[in-house]
Parts: structure tokens; sequence; C-alpha cells
């Protein structure tokens, strides 16, 4: 359970150079001018993943990242549907129409929801380590509370490189872990997220997509990266080396000029 991700520096905004707005209970990062990409992040995952994302598009595109409320929400409404619904209500708040929508692991999985209900207001779809066909996830069931070492092992297991999981971000998953009312949304999550498979209806998006892959993802393995490039009608598939379930984080320079290609490719 805990490989559904620990992607990663979680909640707080250490390292964060961008100010996090509160509007009507929506905590979001709002930087730069332009055309608008909206970011989504994953199950353990939180705004400062998309770090170097901001810092190199805030440049030419307005940002837009809001904090999904996952140790929090209600228990009824954690899973795809209430945070699919949550995105939807930051949307109509902020007034936002026309838009590409970015989603790494779960963020993908909703981003794929939201597309398929408002096809109207999404320009370009971007995926990366997406849940929504199949994700190895739930292999440790609960998880172990107490075992730092066990948790250390899961976390450093979401990167190629297990120096990535920095202690602060290990103390971090130890500390959620062992909240009992945030492990039963997180578990409530990702057993909703893999309820809900979507390979019947993805193949009816029309929106360019996008899909970013991590070659030794260990979580969403490549082969569902090329299962989501057969599916999606004209979508591109685009694999990193040496890099796991989070490029944006692991390996932020390739992610960005994969991105930044792409987008000049597709423009709206």
């Amino acid at each position: 359970m805990i490989a559904f991700l620990l992607l990663c520096k979680l909640n707080s905004p250490h390292g964060m150079n961008y100010t996090i707005k509160e509007e009507n209970n929506y905590l979001y990062i709002d930087e730069g001018q332009g055309e608008i990409l909206l970011l989504l992040h994953g199950l353990f995952g939180a705004l400062s993943n998309w770090q170097g994302v901001i810092d190199h598009f805030s440049k030419k595109y307005r940002v837009i990242i809001p904090l999904m409320p996952i140790h929090d929400m209600p228990i009824k409404e954690a899973g795809c549907e209430g945070l699919t619904e949550f995105i939807e209500g930051f949307i109509d708040f902020k007034g936002l129409d026309k838009f590409s929508l970015i989603g790494n692991s779960l963020g993908g999985h909703v981003a794929l929801i939201y597309t398929l209900r408002h096809p109207e207001k999404i320009q370009r779809l971007i995926l990366t380590g997406s849940s929504g066909l199949f994700e190895n996830s739930m292999g440790g069931s609960y998880p172990k509370r107490g075992n730092y070492e066990y948790i250390k092992e899961r976390v450093e297991y979401t990167f190629y490189d297990p120096k990535t999981a920095s202690k602060e971000l290990v103390d971090e998953v130890f500390e959620i872990t062992n909240s009992i009312p945030k492990v039963m949304r997180i578990i409530a999550i990702a057993k909703s997220a893999q309820r809900n498979n979507m390979a019947k209806d993805i193949v009816h998006i029309q929106a360019p997509t996008l899909l970013i892959w991590g070659l030794n993802d260990t979580i969403t393995p490549p082969e569902v990266g090329h299962e989501f490039n057969q599916l999606i009608p004209g979508s591109t598939l685009k694999f990193i080396d040496k890099c796991c379930h989070a490029p944006m984080m692991e390996r932020p320079v390739e992610f960005n000029e994969i991105l930044t290609e792409w987008l000049n490719q597709n423009p709206v």
C-alpha cells in the first residue's frame, strides 16, 4: 500500500519559493501569466512535487496547482469520484475555461475522469505515471505502522535512485502512516482507483495527449504507458531512462524538455 505513492515532499512548502494561496477552503499555487497549465499531484503528493515544472513553465505559462484534500476529506467521499468533484469545484471557483491538464499518478487518474466529463475545457492532456489502468500499489496492503525501516524501504522503491527518498520525506510518510484517520482515507482512495479501470472510457478522449513515463517505473510499469498509448487516440508516448514513478521530480530537466517540445508542436 505504501508503494501507492510516496510522491514527495508532501504537504509542507519546504524549499518552495512560491506563495501558497488560500481561498474558499482551497489551497493552491498560481504563478505566471498566459496559457493555463493545471497540475494535479498524486496520492502522497503535494504542491512541491511540481517545483521544477513551476520554475520552468511559469515564465511563459500560468501554472496552477491545487492541493487535493487527500488526508482530511470526508471518509465517505474519499475516492476518485470525490477528488474529481473537488477539482471540478476548484476549476469553477477560479473561473477557468480552457486549459492544459497535467496529472501524475492518482492525479493522472483524476485528470482522465475530468477530461472525459468536460472535454470542452481540455486543450491538451499530459499524463505521467498515471493510474487508471493498473498500478502495483497495494502490494503491502495495510501499511506497517510503527516500522520505520519498512516505510523507508517502500519510499525508496518509488524512485530509481533511493537517495531521492530523503530522511525528511521518509519521516513525513512515517508520520502519515501512523495516523489511523489518514491511513483510512489513503486506503479508501487507493482501492477506489483500483476499482475504477478506465480502459473502456479513455478511447473516447479527443484532446491531444502526451504520456511521459519513467522507463524504470515500478508502480505503473512501462507496459502501462504503452497501453495508455494504444487506447488514447493519437497520443504520444515518451520514456525517460533511469527514472521511476515521478519523472517531474526525478528527471526535471528531461521532463521539461519533453513537455516544452510537445507543447510547441501542439499549439492551441
